[in-house]
Parts: structure tokens; sequence; C-alpha cells
């Protein structure tokens, strides 16, 4: 049995898969928490993939990594790290970001370039925040890698000082930078100048997604890795107009499709997949977490909070929340904060439930629906993933609230599965992945709620400009 490693080193912790190349069977699994907080020592991740990954290293010919998508490491010339990393969900850079917005021209101007709206989850907009407010740091600073980048460099035993080895990233993740061109499809390295004030050695990009970019010291292959949305659209095994939903720390659509949407609005980024292909995208930054204020507010466990939430009836008595909790980024609103409207005296502990869960399900089918429009494909089917997607309530309320029906994928960590294909794909060279199939989904609908979303709709139009 040829044996390959997926690893998904992602905001909260890293997950690690030894998966059967030729089937995609799950043979081993490991799991690492990181620390709390939008700022990590990037060294805990590093930590956090030995302690995972370390025993299971041996046994694979091939690995990959996916991570979160965004975040800042900064390393000195010696290769040391600069500052802690700034994560995704970090949204301090929000004026950085228009400021970088109007230097190249405009929303329009923006978008030709990058693919997608610069926002404060961005490298980039990350960089000019630092040139700004952290000068020597900025000066310090010599080599920019995002997270999947750094983590693979360390299995790769690589030395970091600059001029001694060549870390290196992919499309998909480089594509949310901030910093690469889709016009060229190569980076732009004076965007990255211009965002910290000076030159930063920039990681290498492959030539095709399957490519061997490095070995690891005892000889096992490494792939490019990829962003972790990108690992479970390739985990998922999701082909054109198909849509995940993921419900994790950050809420996430994204549709696999053939070209970038090149939205000037911002709502829908352009980035791309792992395999040649775009992967426009919805993200939220408020989601499971929506269900745990819920939960914590009234005080029961994760069963009388699921039981309460679907003994309320559609639109919660009234009740309607905008769960801006923690500013958002899609919408564009990081100054924003959660609304809670239409209480009353009738209002119950089961509508206060059943708002947080139809608030969730709300923010994610405005992602699906502006992902629908913007590329002109309707979605050819909905998957539903993360740590959230397992809630009963969540999974019952999801088809009303999308008005269609709604695939529950089985319990997974799809972002190390897509790793682990990934890798496999590089071990054998061939033109397209390895064909895996996931057994277990569950297709389910429900009779369709659309006055709930119009409530949602109306609310979220009311509060524009407050956030």
């Amino acid at each position: 049995m040829t044996l390959v490693l997926g690893i998904d080193s992602s905001t909260q912790s890293t997950k690690a898969l030894l998966v059967d190349a030729d089937t995609g069977a799950v043979v081993q699994e490991g799991r690492a928490p990181h620390p709390d907080g939008t700022e990590v020592d990037p060294r805990a991740w590093l930590a956090a993939v030995d302690e995972a990954a370390g025993p299971m290293l041996e046994k694979a010919e091939a690995l990959a990594v996916g991570g979160q998508q965004h975040g800042m490491v900064l390393l000195d010339e010696a290769g040391e790290v600069v500052r802690p990393a700034l994560l995704w969900n970090d949204t301090r850079s929000a004026q950085e970001a228009a400021d970088l917005i109007e230097e190249m021209g405009g929303a329009a101007g923006c978008v030709e370039e990058i693919g997608s709206l610069m926002v404060a989850s961005f490298t980039a907009a990350k960089l000019r925040w630092v040139r700004d407010h952290e000068s020597a740091n900025a000066r310090r600073a010599a080599r920019i890698l995002l997270p999947h980048d750094y983590v693979s460099a360390h299995l790769a035993g690589a030395d970091l000082s600059v001029g001694s080895s060549e870390p290196f990233t992919d499309r998909g993740d480089a594509t949310g930078t901030g910093y690469y061109s889709v016009r060229t499809e190569a980076w732009a390295p004076e965007l990255a100048a211009r965002a910290i004030g000076h030159e930063l050695v920039l990681p290498r990009l492959p030539q095709a997604p399957q490519e061997i970019m490095a070995r690891t010291p005892g000889g096992a292959v490494i792939a490019t890795g990829t962003g972790d949305n990108a690992g479970a659209a390739l985990g998922l095994g999701l082909g054109p107009g198909d849509v995940s939903v993921s419900i994790g720390t950050s809420g996430v659509c994204a549709m696999v499709s053939d070209a970038g949407p090149g939205d000037v609005t911002g709502t829908v980024t352009g980035f791309a997949d792992a395999t040649g292909r775009f992967l426009p995208m919805t993200t939220t930054i408020n989601a499971a977490r929506i269900l745990e204020f819920g939960r914590s507010l009234l005080d029961v466990d994760w069963d009388e909070f699921a039981r309460l939430a679907l003994s309320s009836t559609p639109g919660a008595g009234g009740a309607t929340l905008l769960p801006y909790f923690d500013g958002e980024r899609t919408p564009n609103r990081p100054a924003a904060r959660a609304t809670f409207t239409g209480l009353s005296t009738a209002t119950s502990r089961a509508d206060v439930a059943r708002a947080c869960v139809e608030g969730l399900l709300c923010s994610l089918a405005d992602g699906i629906g502006a992902l629908e429009e913007r590329t002109g494909t309707a979605a050819a089917s909905i998957t539903l993933i993360g740590g959230a997607a397992r809630n009963p309530a969540v999974r019952a309320l999801a088809p009303a609230i999308f008005g269609r029906e709604v695939t529950i994928a089985p319990d997974g960590e799809y972002a190390a599965l897509g790793a682990a294909r990934q890798a496999a794909w590089a071990l054998s060279g061939a033109a397209e992945p390895p064909a895996w199939t996931i057994s277990g989904s569950e297709t389910v609908g429900a009779e369709a709620t659309p006055q709930v979303l119009e409530a949602y709709r109306e609310l979220k139009g009311r509060t524009e400009g407050w956030g």
C-alpha cells in the first residue's frame, strides 16, 4: 500500500491524515491545537505539525500542506520570525486595504490586477499596516511567507535565511495575497514592495499544480500545498459549478469555476483552486461562533441548543439576528457589530436559539447567491462541511434557508484530505488527480422559508453604514 500524508494547518489546529494513495481511505489521524488569537507566533504551528504528523512522516511517500489563507509570516535575512503572524481574521488593516485600493487606481484597477478587491484579510494590507505602525519590524523584514509555505519549508528541513533556500507556495494561496497578478499569472513583486516600503523575497511558484516542489530529509515527495479552502474543494472532489459551504471558525462558500469573477464590489474574491481552475469565494468572519454565542447566552449544552432552535418556528417569532459580532468580511464591514432586532416580551429561549441558527445560515445563503450572480452560474450542488455542520439544527434548517437540497458530507477533515490527494497526484505524475470516492453523504431537503431570508436582508440593508 502506498501512503500519502495530508496536513491542514488551520486557524485552530493542525490535522494530519495518512491516506491510501490509491483509494483515499484514511489509515491514521493526528491532531494538535494552535494558540487562540488573531496574531500568533508561527513557530507554534511547527510544534503542532511535529506533534500531529510526526509519527506518520516516515510512513508516507509524499505529503502536502493545506493552510489558513492570508496569514502574514515575516522573516528577517537570517530566516527568523520578525513578529507574530497576523492572521486572516485580524481586521486592524482595514484602512490600509482601502489605501492600497486607491493606490491601484480604485476598485476596477485593483480587481483587474489581483483578481479581487483588497480587504483587511489580504496579506498585502497587513504588510502596509506593519509599515505604518511598526516601522522597525518593517525595515527588518526580508522574506514573506504564508502559513502553508512556512509549514512546508519546515517539513523540507529548509534553511530560510535569504539566499540559502527557496521556499514555495501555490497559485491558489498566492491569489489571496494582494501581490499576485491574475493578468500575468505570476507574482507582482512591486505590489509587495509598495505595501511594506521595500522589496521582499517571495516564495517560488510551481509550473503545474502536481509539481514536486521539495523532499523531506527522509526523501518523501512534498507537493505544492494550497490554501485550506482549495484543499477542501479538492478533498471533496468538486467540479465546475459545485459549491462547498464550510462552517468553522469562518464561513466559506466556494464554487469551482473555469474563470475568475472579477467582482469590483469585493463581495466575491477571485481565488484560484488547486487544479488550475478558479475558486470564487465569499467568506464570513462570523460562523460557528454565532452558535457558540447563542449556546453560551442560553447556558445550555449543544444538544439542548439544537432542540430549542428546532422547537421554534421559521422566523424565530419575529427575532432576527445580523451576526456581525467581530466585524465582517462579506459584506465588508470590519467595524460592524451584531444587531438583534424584533425582540419582545413574547420572545422565548427557543426563538433566541432559532434566530442564531437562522442568522448564520442567512449570511451563508447570501454568500451562495453572490457566487451565482457574479459567476453567472447556478450552483450545480451544495455540500455542507465543517464542525458546525454537525449541529442537528444547522442540518435541518440549511435547505429551508437556502431554498434547495443540500448534501451533508460525512464528518471528515477535507482540507487535509485534499492535501493528501494533492500529494498522491504529485507522486503519480498523472495529468489529473486520483479519483477518490467519498461514501456516506446525505442529501436533505425541506420546505423553503423565503420570509426568513427576506427579514434578514431587510435588516442588513437597514444597518448598512453602521460599521
